[in-house]
């Protein structure tokens, strides 16, 4: 039992890492395309958001967590395979991260874990270790996430519509003045995104850390020393993993996705932010990935349909859709290795 929950640990820091090395630069993507913040300085300004955004919203609302923690259930006389078809989903998972991060392509780390977890139950005990009350709230999230699209648009036609009215009342604004104010907005855009993604992300891997733990026979209350150790190291291992690969990913979506102005970044980062606090708060498990690239997405589109680089598009879409059956089958299958040679 103490190496089986050893291993775990190991895995799931695993995964944490590489969440923070693919699913993190999402957050400071448009930040630092726009030139307002070098990569250097949106890391390190994402690593102290993303520690309160897990620190603050597992405190206020831990609805997340809770949909995580309880995504899949198995029976008492199961506990034991539990654990080792649990590694096994974190394996898969490190696997299907690394690949999408060797292609470039933003893939949500939050559905390779639903998956990978999913996967992985289903191969121990079928259908009947799926909690599909949980699993509901999944769906509803790939529809919030699509969100991101309307808000990103409505939000930048809004920021427009402002802009001219402040010229048509007072006097026209400058280019360089404009610039100037929304860069600072850029900035907050940037720290919004990095507390959702700290306040999303971070929960649902404590959720899948307190389900793993609960395998191993080991509970954690949200009022124990573990469960703020656990906060901690969480924060600053995704934030190490943005730190280290990161750039290709904001490269993928910040760059080549969409050019965007100042304005339309500040635009797009409110938008998602404003997503993931509603999820958040309802306890809808949402891929940040989504939520930030259909965002900027429909600043794009706000501008002009040719502005939007459909072929990155979808090549995304390609990713997201794949993520679901690819990682949960890759942990099926090694879910079933694990068992045989365990």
């Amino acid at each position: 039992m103490p190496t089986a929950f050893f291993i775990i640990v190991i895995l799931m820091f695993a995964v944490i890492f590489v969440n923070g090395w693919t699913d993190a630069p999402n957050a400071i993507a448009t930040v630092v395309s726009t030139r307002v913040m070098s990569p250097k300085a949106a890391v390190k300004m994402a690593v102290v958001f993303n520690f309160l955004g897990v620190l603050v919203m597992t405190y206020v609302n831990s609805k997340v967590a809770d949909t995580l923690s309880e995504i899949v259930t198995f029976r008492d006389d199961q506990q034991d395979q539990a654990l080792v078809v649990f590694a096994a989903a974190m394996f898969a998972i490190v696997i299907w991260a690394v690949a999408a991060w060797y292609f470039g392509i933003p893939t949500s780390e939050s559905h390779a874990l639903i998956a990978g977890v999913t996967g992985a139950a289903i191969a121990l005990g079928g259908a009947d270790s799926i909690n599909m009350d949980k699993w509901k709230l999944v769906i509803i999230g790939l529809l919030v996430s699509l969100l991101g699209f309307v808000m990103g648009y409505i939000s930048v036609k809004l920021i427009e519509w402002i802009m001219k009215l402040i010229s048509y009342v007072f006097k026209p604004i400058n280019r360089t003045s404009a610039n100037k104010f929304f860069s600072g907005g850029q900035v907050f855009g940037a720290m919004a995104m990095s507390f959702m993604h700290g306040a999303q992300d971070g929960q649902k891997f404590i959720g899948t850390f307190i389900l793993g733990m609960s395998l191993a026979g080991k509970n954690v209350s949200q009022n124990s020393w573990e469960y703020t150790i656990l906060i901690v190291l969480c924060s600053l291992l995704m934030g190490i993993g943005t730190s280290v690969g990161g750039y290709r990913i904001i490269k993928a979506v910040g760059m080549d996705m969409v050019k965007i102005d100042k304005y339309q970044g500040f635009g797009a980062d409110i938008a998602a932010s404003i997503c993931l606090l509603l999820s958040s708060l309802t306890g809808i498990p949402v891929s940040t990935t989504h939520t930030k690239t259909t965002a900027i997405m429909g600043v794009g589109a706000a501008k002009s349909i040719r502005s939007v680089n459909w072929g990155i598009v979808g090549e995304m879409f390609s990713a997201w859709i794949l993520t679901f059956p690819g990682c949960g089958l890759i942990a099926f299958v090694m879910a079933k290795v694990f068992m045989h040679i365990f």
